[in-house]
Order: C-alpha cells, then sequence, then structure tokens
C-alpha cells in the first residue's frame, strides 16, 4: 500500500511499468520524458529541492521524483492529499529553469496525457495539447488507468483548477 503517512518509495506498478516503456522522443515531435525505475532517494530530492529553491531549511518529503524531462525538468508526485496513496497525489512538473505546474490530478490522468503524447513540460509550457498517440502508452494508459480516458486538455485544465495555487505554493518555498 501506498499510504501518504508512510514514506514509501516504492514505485506503483503504473510507474514501474512506465518505466520500462519506451518512450519515442522522435526528435522532437513525440515525448519529451525519462520516467525512472525507482523514485528518488529522500536524500536526493530534499538536496535538489534545497538547490532547486534556494532554501536550505526544506525537505523533499512533498514530492516523489519519479522522471525528467531533456532539459532535467522532474515530474513529481506531490504528496498533497493527506492520508490518500501516491496513486491519488497530483503529478507536478519543476522545470529546470523555474518552470512550475501541475500536469495531472493523479497517476492515473498522467498516463492518459502520456498516452495523448504529450510529456509534462508540455503539459505545463504550451497551451496545445492536441492529441499524438505514442507508441506504446495508450495501451499502458489502457491497462493501468482506475480513471476513464478523456482528452489530455481536459485532465490538464482539471487539475490546474483543482491546484490553482500550486506555483504560489512552489514560490513561496523560494528564498
Amino acid at each position: 500500500m501506498n499510504d501518504i503517512a508512510v514514506d514509501d518509495r516504492r514505485l506503483p506498478p503504473a510507474l514501474a511499468e512506465l518505466a520500462r516503456t519506451p518512450i519515442d522522443y522522435a526528435d522532437g515531435e513525440g515525448v519529451d520524458f525519462e520516467p525512472y525505475d525507482a523514485f528518488d532517494s529522500a536524500e536526493a530530492t530534499t538536496e535538489w529541492l534545497r538547490q532547486w529553491t534556494g532554501n536550505p531549511e526544506l525537505d523533499g518529503d512533498a514530492f516523489r521524483v519519479f522522471g525528467q524531462d531533456g532539459t532535467g525538468g522532474l515530474a513529481a508526485l506531490w504528496r498533497v492529499r493527506t492520508g490518500r496513496p501516491l496513486t491519488e497525489q497530483p503529478v507536478v512538473f519543476l522545470g529546470s529553469e523555474g518552470e512550475t505546474g501541475v500536469v495531472a490530478g493523479n497517476l492515473s490522468d498522467f498516463l492518459w496525457v502520456l498516452a495523448e503524447g504529450i510529456g509534462p513540460l508540455e503539459s505545463v509550457l504550451y497551451d496545445d495539447h492536441s492529441p499524438r498517440p505514442d507508441g506504446a502508452l495508450p495501451a499502458l494508459a489502457a491497462q493501468h488507468a482506475t480513471t476513464p480516458r478523456r482528452p489530455a486538455r481536459t485532465i490538464i485544465s482539471e487539475a490546474r483548477s483543482e491546484f490553482p495555487a500550486f506555483a504560489e505554493y512552489v514560490d513561496a518555498l523560494c528564498r
């Protein structure tokens, strides 16, 4: 069980399979996302968050980093829903140049976003979320998703509406 009350660093099955699934960057026309085969350690997450924010007092407990894009921006589960499993936490993007945003309201919805060929960076930086289905990702989402398939633009919009203050939350961490 991936309970938020437990410091669990085991990947949920969907993320473990995502780490084994080829994602085609296609020279910039595909999905720019590299999933990890394990969450970053608590120490690595804390060190990164302190450097990224300039705040030496932080720990990284609020985030479970599970992948990155080609620029070094990170995708993470944001542990904001108290008492809920990791799979029900929102997926966020924290970019290498300070970009921030909520990608999906939960892991299941994130799989549907990826299935449409949209990576975390693209979901945050660009407003065009036109579907470009990518390789094995639609099948992976169909197998592991617990939410109904919806267009990526709908999923991203719903997540932004549910967590409108994420950027302010991150800004408040910075020194």
